[in-house]
């Protein structure tokens, strides 16, 4: 089975490919080793056939959503920290910073492929400036984090369940 990271918010989230580094331009499919072809690639959830949003989760709230192949980006109990891996995880963990500065919200979540809307292992809220660095990223299996760039508590935000 294929293990996956999604990510969700109220605002569009960027697609493509993001962390290549091929030799030129000229030559975009040409690479001078695998980590300079290391990368993660986001795809929405917009099915361009019927012009229709669908979710990749149950458990998302937010409209907008992406997910990546995390063939790269280790659950908790499985950290090698190989270069690959430490890559893969600073490339998760910039993506995240721009989405949470543009949108002041969002959802990720990790989890084998079909398995998406089974129970979730664990729901957490943390605030961005928690997420010091990218490892700080590495979940569990079916663990879902609610980040936000602010105090929700603060804001008299009740809805929240953990």
């Amino acid at each position: 089975m294929t293990q996956y990271i999604y990510i969700a918010s109220p605002m569009r989230l960027p697609v493509g490919s993001f962390g290549e580094r091929p030799v030129s331009f000229e030559q975009p499919n040409v690479f001078k080793d695998e980590l300079d072809f290391t990368h993660l690639y986001f795809e929405n959830n917009y099915d361009s056939d019927s012009k229709q949003r669908y979710t990749y989760s149950s458990h998302f709230s937010y409209k907008y959503q992406v997910t990546a192949y995390a063939n790269r980006i280790p659950l908790r109990n499985d950290i090698k920290g190989t270069a690959a891996e430490k890559k893969c995880l600073g490339i998760l963990y910039s993506y995240l910073e721009e989405a949470i500065q543009h949108s002041g919200v969002i959802e990720y979540f990790t989890s084998w492929n079909s398995e998406e809307d089974l129970a979730l292992s664990k729901k957490r809220h943390v605030q961005w400036i928690d997420i010091e660095k990218p490892y700080d990223l590495v979940l569990d299996d079916r663990e879902f984090l609610v980040i936000t760039l602010w105090d929700i508590n603060a804001y008299g935000i009740t809805d929240f369940q953990e």
